[in-house]
């Protein structure tokens, strides 16, 4: 999805960005739906995995490891923005210092492992937390949706600001990670219970269905009962629930028909997402030099940028799963001469 949205975007030719098109309107809204499903899956997948490790004692090495991973994601974001022609000629290059995907996942990644580390002792703590804090972030968009803070450095400003190019704010972004760390704690109390399965797809139908059909209701409802605007200001542009309920419908389907998605080329390609990320965003933004398919400007039809997103796709899968096999053996590498030199110390 992430693949498609983007060429799609980058290449489609303004003429047919029609939303009364059912089929632009149909690909938009999935296209709207992708990033809320990447940052909910990261925040259940690392607090599920951390959860595994507390099992095992070993949860302050995940820990660690959560951090180092936090602050990777950040440093490669802003590595991907280098323009080097900006850079050698001394031009300046603002959208360097603009915040995209990588720096609000790698942030959260870091956020996350914070909040465990003050409720380490109690995970109803931090279930409890991670929820009021998702729900919060949602409910209160509207007072930070144009945010702007003036006389604070433009490298901190641009994770709470759109002004200077930034795509994705760690606002609202965080709540989707914070929400997916809550479902996490549901799955490490649950998942080895007989009928979990069914059980926790019938609950994320349920709750994705109250979110899409019924969350603006609700808000408009808290807004009568308790005279707080902003209930109503969330219920009038409301995105972020929504967008929710999507996503857990889905995990609904998703999660119901996992026995029949276990192929091992799936399952490589699930391991290759940042290689994905990384050289989708090389070939078709240019980072470095300029040049990517994004010179060739908006000019393809329907037909044409379709064939072109299905090829795209299959090509930087190609080109991922070939580097994340070229570069295994240098991380294992790596990873033994850290190990050396640690035990050396």
């Amino acid at each position: 999805m992430m693949l498609q949205g983007h060429f799609v975007d980058t290449l489609l030719a303004s003429t047919f960005r029609n939303l009364d098109s059912q089929t632009y309107s149909l690909w938009s809204f999935f296209r709207g739906v992708t990033a809320p499903t990447f940052f909910t899956i990261s925040g259940l997948i690392f607090t599920f995995l951390l959860l595994k490790a507390k099992e095992k004692g070993i949860e302050n090495s995940r820990m660690k490891k959560g951090i180092r991973r936090g602050l990777y994601l950040i440093g490669v974001g802003y590595f991907l923005r280098l323009n080097l022609l900006n850079l050698f000629s001394s031009r300046s290059n603002a959208s360097f210092l603009a915040v995209d995907v990588l720096h609000c996942i790698g942030l959260s990644l870091i956020i996350t492992v914070l909040l465990y580390f003050l409720c380490r002792k109690n995970v109803l703590t931090f279930s409890f937390l991670t929820l009021s804090i998702g729900i919060l972030i949602f409910v209160l968009e509207p007072l930070y949706r144009a945010l702007s803070i003036e006389g604070i450095p433009v490298f901190i400003h641009n994770y709470i600001s759109r002004n200077n190019g930034t795509v994705f704010r760690i606002i609202p972004w965080y709540g989707y990670s914070s929400i997916g760390a809550f479902i996490a704690t549901l799955f490490y109390w649950n998942v080895h219970k007989k009928y979990f399965k069914i059980s926790a797809v019938s609950l994320f139908v349920f709750f994705g269905l109250l979110l899409i059909l019924g969350s603006s209701e609700i808000l408009l409802q808290l807004s009568n009962i308790t005279d707080v605007n902003v209930f109503k200001d969330a219920a009038n542009y409301n995105y972020l629930f929504s967008k929710l309920g999507y996503v857990l419908l889905c995990f609904a389907l998703f999660y119901g028909l996992e026995k029949f998605l276990k192929y091992p080329l799936l399952l490589t390609i699930g391991k290759s997402t940042l290689a994905i990320y990384i050289i989708h965003f090389i070939l078709l933004y240019g980072s470095f030099i300029g040049i990517g398919f994004k010179n060739i400007g908006k000019v393809l039809s329907p037909i044409q940028v379709g064939i072109g997103a299905v090829l795209f796709l299959l090509l930087i899968v190609f080109l991922s799963l070939h580097y994340t096999r070229a570069t295994a053996p240098l991380k294992q590498y790596a990873q033994q001469a850290y190990a050396l030199l640690k035990n050396k110390r």
